[in-house]
């Protein structure tokens, strides 16, 4: 156990009869970030998570939350942890107010405190007009405002927020994306699964890929990216590009498909061993000066394919 993390998962393994859910699973959260969950259909992300909130029973490992052991028992614990699901999780006969009210009071029970973190809850997620709502007057977007405010109306310091922009308009999205860098910069710890690369990209300190229950890879989006074999494309269109410097690029064992042809010169690189600024000190040695310059980097989720063959939106 260390202290430093607000999540350690420690050797955890979750069986399904024969099908190994989570396989010998090691995993940390440190305190304050925004750390990404990412993995294709049946990866063991929701069987992961479950476990993590001790709401299945695992075969082997151990969980630590807040440097303490989890456990189904463990309530003090629980009452510091706010669980936004995917599927809309709220009252179909409550209005959106009586909602918010419902869920917190499940860990705030004095009611002017409540009321405070109640109001504050609906002007967080942009709901204040839509106070006397039922759900099913609500749009999509505004049913994810709704279910983000009953996860997070109690103030936890940690949060699980799972697929909370599915299917939302761009407004509610930016609102949502919005509102969760501001719970970070209010002291809350949030594990993010999404199947948008462009949000985890955004927002997420550091991630992780699971497949088939076990981790792939862990780091930040640019550590990750970095550290693939996928390669960096560069175009640079430039006029009379000498032989010998064409030699010398095809003789760099970290280039390859290169090509010079109509003043344009491209090729494919690792950024890691062979980058844009040793091309340009080497065009400058020979006093040769581009016309543009151009390079594209692989994405998180080129890299995503790369590792797991799947398509993360397969998790739609």
């Amino acid at each position: 156990m260390n202290k430093n993390f607000e999540i350690e998962v420690v050797d955890l393994v979750k069986k399904y009869k024969e099908l190994v859910a989570v396989d010998h699973l090691n995993l940390s959260v440190y305190e304050n970030e925004i750390f990404g969950l990412l993995g294709p259909n049946g990866s063991g992300k929701s069987t992961l998570i479950n476990c993590i909130l001790a709401l299945l029973r695992y075969d082997q490992g151990k969980v630590y939350i807040f440097g303490e052991e989890m456990t189904a028992t463990s309530f003090k614990i629980k009452q510091k942890i706010g669980y936004v699901p995917q599927d809309i999780a709220v009252y179909e006969e409550l209005t959106v107010q009586e909602n918010i009210d419902y869920f917190c009071g499940l860990y705030i029970f004095d009611k002017h405190q409540r009321k405070q973190h109640v109001d504050e809850a609906i002007d967080f997620t942009g709901l204040d007009k839509f106070r006397k709502f039922v759900p099913s007057k609500l749009s999509g977007g505004l049913l994810r405002r709704l279910n983000l405010a009953c996860g997070i109306a109690h103030k936890p310091k940690l949060i699980f927020l799972d697929e909370p922009t599915v299917a939302v308009d761009p407004q509610s999205r930016n609102r949502i994306l919005e509102g969760i860098e501001d719970l970070r910069k209010q002291g809350s710890t949030i594990v993010y699964t999404t199947h948008y690369m462009e949000e985890v990209e955004m927002l997420c300190d550091r991630l992780v890929i699971l497949d088939q229950g076990q981790v792939l890879v862990t780091g930040s989006s640019e550590e990750i990216i970095s550290n693939s074999s996928l390669a960096q494309s560069i175009d640079v269109v430039i006029f009379d590009l000498t032989d010998s410097v064409l030699n010398i690029l095809e003789q760099e064992p970290e280039i390859s498909h290169l090509t010079y042809q109509d003043a344009k010169l491209s090729f494919k690189t690792n950024s890691n061993r062979y980058t844009l600024l040793d091309l340009l000190n080497l065009l400058e040695e020979h006093n040769l000066k581009p016309v543009s310059v151009s390079s594209e980097k692989p994405t998180l989720n080129d890299v995503f394919l790369e590792i797991t063959g799947k398509e993360l939106k397969d998790n739609v």
